[in-house]
């Protein structure tokens, strides 16, 4: 039997692909910009597995028309870019890599949470561009004023591995946690001391909001223009999770009207925004572009995650990761018969 046949949709660490090419004959998209659909449809059809990033689009179509395909190994936590029902029902095995980032986008979460409540941003162009020497004042008593967080309400939506963690800083920093979540977490409610709340409740109370749930059907606008008319006038809202989950039309109107003090985003609807997007305009928020993972530790690791699962499906073993467990029962793991 020959390798069967793997691409990449994006070049990763040149020591993971060492070791995927021992089970795989490997193929890699080496150009900086994603494959466009057209040609990743091309590949998919004569390829046996597949490593995709959350840019990729593997809808039905793809997945119904590669007839070769075993598995996709997602370089994310998230993959709402796959349509997993398609997969399942066709028998590919769909993995993906939590865990593994949950310190990075925990951290990446608290710096966009400071530089809105310091006004990190705002100062550092207040600096760069010439206003403070315009001035002429070194120390104003009401200069750059933000807010302190010790004693303020933090509210966490999804008090999953991430959500947890972002919890945790805020517990050590003085803040009192309230979280809403599908399930209730009896151990964040016993180690943090965290109130379940329900989401009108969360946003009426929380100082800061700060978002970590997948975007599925049910998410999709979970924070919409009525729920963003409940939040409490002078919070601040962090969204390291899909862009989707919040209504970005709503969000720049409670901005415009001041009943939010600023808002920190990594992640968007559409990505990557223009340049002239209408949510450069506001002083008072902070835009990443979708870096929450973006440590040279953890992209690693997520890297080592996606060629555990590629090698571990090669084995014949269920991958460490499996997204849809109900594609066991339509094909065993492995490339018998290749």
């Amino acid at each position: 039997m020959g390798k069967p046949r793997l691409f990449v949709t994006r070049e990763l660490f040149s020591d993971v692909i060492e070791e995927l090419s021992k089970y795989y004959d490997v193929e890699v998209w080496d150009k900086y910009q994603p494959p466009p659909y057209e040609t990743l449809r091309a590949k998919a059809r004569d390829a046996d597995a597949l490593a995709t990033l959350l840019t990729d689009r593997i809808d039905c179509d793809l997945i119904s028309s590669s007839p070769r395909l075993h598995i996709i190994a997602q370089y994310a936590v998230g993959y709402d870019n796959i349509d997993v029902e398609c997969a399942t029902r066709h028998g590919v095995y769909v993995t993906n890599t939590p865990g593994v980032l949950t310190e990075a986008t925990a951290e990446l979460t608290w710096a966009l949470i400071f530089a809105v409540a310091r006004r990190i941003v705002e100062a550092d162009n207040f600096v760069r561009w010439g206003e403070w020497w315009r001035l002429r004042t070194g120390w104003h008593p009401k200069m750059m004023l933000g807010v302190e967080l010790r004693g303020k309400t933090l509210g966490v939506i999804g008090m999953g591995r991430i959500g947890y963690r972002v919890a945790e800083i805020g517990k050590a920093l003085g803040m009192k946690i309230v979280y809403y979540s599908r399930r209730r977490k009896p151990e964040a409610e016993e180690s943090l001391g965290a109130e379940y709340r329900s989401l009108e409740d969360l946003l009426r109370v929380s100082d800061v909001i700060t978002v970590h749930v997948p975007l599925t059907k049910e998410t999709k606008y979970l924070l919409n223009r009525d729920k963003l008319k409940l939040v409490k006038k002078g919070a601040i809202i962090v969204n390291t999770s899909r862009g989707a989950i919040i209504d970005t039309e709503a969000l720049m109107e409670a901005l415009r009207e001041g009943r939010i003090a600023g808002a920190g985003l990594d992640v968007f609807e559409e990505e990557p925004i223009e340049p002239n997007h209408p949510l450069t305009a506001f002083k008072n928020v902070v835009l990443a572009p979708h870096i929450g993972s973006a440590t040279y530790e953890t992209r690693h690791k997520m890297a080592e995650l996606v060629a555990e699962n590629l090698i571990m499906f090669y084995m014949g073993e269920k991958p460490k990761t499996l997204v849809n467990e109900e594609v066991l029962k339509v094909r065993e793991p492995g490339f018998r018969g290749l």
